[in-house]
């Protein structure tokens, strides 16, 4: 039977790209698991930093839908389950193919070693998308060469090193993403645009985000909290981009516990952050333009609003669509 490997791997990008944002400060990573006959057995991804990571995700759903251990579900520490696939897997992965938008990890930290994981359960063919770069983690490919693997690297190398650009910056320097939302008439303003599980995504990657830039004018009109509440979450540190430092102080974001507020009339404060996110409109996204590595846009399926982008030519790049409850959610690189 004829493998389409792209295809399989591209299963795992567009897993990935729905927790990009959401991993800090690990990388996004997805992982497929392919039966010998190109039967599905698993599309997973990383969800969190702390927790399992891709492949063990996916082995986790493979080894169920193999076995029917419903006992596996129920574990949700990375070691737990890697030592009761380790134990009870009777060589049911023996034929199967990953598929992983990165190098398996070789060390362990948080959680074990994802390549120790993969060789041991007897896998044969590993497909790799982006090479590891990050010293602490990588020799994957290496460790399971060693323990007779096939590996086929840089597979789709292009879309996954897009879905890893945002932790390479973060590794070197920063990585710096513009989040707007607008109706199909291009209006940010007056109130609730996205959906309350697009605005929940939102909130999800302000929990991890280390800071977040806005304009003096927006914190003015709309009075915003900017917080996570509804994920539950920490609230990042604040950045008003504005030339009056007046600011009546009831408004809701200067009241949070835990946050620095910063009122400046330049960007020199993102120099001490890792994972900054801006959120605004034409105003501000101009003011950001040259700074900014990838956009995220939540486009709402109605009409209405009075302002939004005007008189801008740029064009972009799609990396990632997904259509969510009602909004679509684009991640998007100017070009």
């Amino acid at each position: 039977m004829l493998i389409d490997n792209n295809f399989y791997m591209s299963l795992a990008l567009k897993e990935a790209w729905k927790y990009q944002g959401l991993t800090y400060p690990n990388p996004a990573v997805g992982c497929s698991v392919v039966g010998e006959y190109g039967e599905i057995l698993a599309v997973e991804s990383h969800h969190k930093a702390g927790e399992p990571h891709a492949e063990v995700n996916a082995l986790k759903q493979a080894y169920y839908k193999l076995t029917n251990d419903a006992y596996i579900l129920a574990l949700t520490d990375s070691a737990d389950i890697h030592t009761h696939l380790l134990s009870n897997h009777n060589d049911v992965f023996k034929n199967a193919k990953l598929y992983t938008t990165l190098e398996p990890c070789s060390h362990y930290g948080k959680t074990p070693s994802c390549a120790i994981l993969i060789s041991e359960l007897g896998i044969s063919e590993v497909y790799v998308g982006s090479v590891d770069t990050n010293k602490a983690a990588s020799g994957g490919i290496m460790r399971l060469q060693m323990n007779n693997c096939i590996v086929y690297s840089e597979l789709l190398k292009k879309e996954c090193d897009s879905l890893l650009l945002p932790f390479q910056k973060q590794l070197e320097s920063k990585f710096i993403f513009f989040k707007w939302a607008q109706r199909l008439n291009a209006t940010t303003d007056e109130g609730n645009i996205s959906s309350l599980l697009s605005r929940t995504n939102v909130h999800a990657m302000r929990d991890v985000c280390d800071l977040l830039i806005i304009g003096g004018n927006t914190v003015r009109v709309d009075r915003p909290t900017l917080d996570a509440r509804l994920v539950d979450g920490n609230a990042p540190d604040i950045l008003i981009l504005s030339r009056k430092k007046e600011f009546d102080r009831t408004i809701p974001l200067f009241n949070v516990q835990g946050r620095t507020v910063f009122i400046e009339d330049n960007l020199s404060k993102i120099e001490s952050y890792k994972n900054v996110m801006i959120e605004g409109s034409s105003k501000m996204y101009e003011l950001t333009r040259d700074i900014t590595d990838y956009y995220l846009c939540y486009l709402a399926p109605t009409f209405g609003g009075t302002n939004g982008f005007e008189n801008l030519e740029d064009k972009f790049e799609v990396l990632n669509l997904e259509k969510e409850d009602r909004d679509i959610i684009m991640w998007l690189k100017r070009i």
